[in-house]
């Protein structure tokens, strides 16, 4: 009897593990894809607006509007300027950072509760 209370525990166990295992799976970074801008998911900007990041510490670049979807190693720090091209509603933005010393630029998706709007990017007139 008490192999039988054993093995449906390991039988429980095992089940809970893998649906578990299913929902962390079905938010793994092959699965994070970008809305389309310009959608209702992610209404773009026009003009595009500059942006400052604000708070303490690193923001993080992802791939997608979603925490699963970190782009490794690629992230801003506080005063540093950012473009913002779009916005979701449950707080994301579409930005582009253009590294000042080097002229390379990154694009992606960082938590919009960091960025403080300095104004618009357009032509001069």
């Amino acid at each position: 009897m008490p192999d039988k209370i054993v093995l449906a525990s390991v039988l429980c166990s095992a089940l809970i593990l893998g649906l578990l295992g299913a929902s962390v799976r079905a938010q793994t970074p092959s699965s994070c894809k970008e809305p389309q801008e310009g959608t209702t998911r992610a209404p773009m900007f026009s003009p595009p607006l500059a942006n400052v990041v604000t708070g303490t510490g690193r923001l993080q670049f992802y791939s997608a509007p979603n925490l699963h979807c970190p782009i490794g190693g690629v992230f801003v720090i506080p005063k540093d300027q950012l473009v913002a091209y779009a916005q979701t509603d449950d707080g994301w933005s579409s930005v582009t950072y253009l590294n000042p010393k080097t002229g390379n630029d990154v694009s992606g998706w960082v938590r919009s509760a960091r960025l403080k709007v300095t104004g618009t990017v357009g032509p001069r007139q």
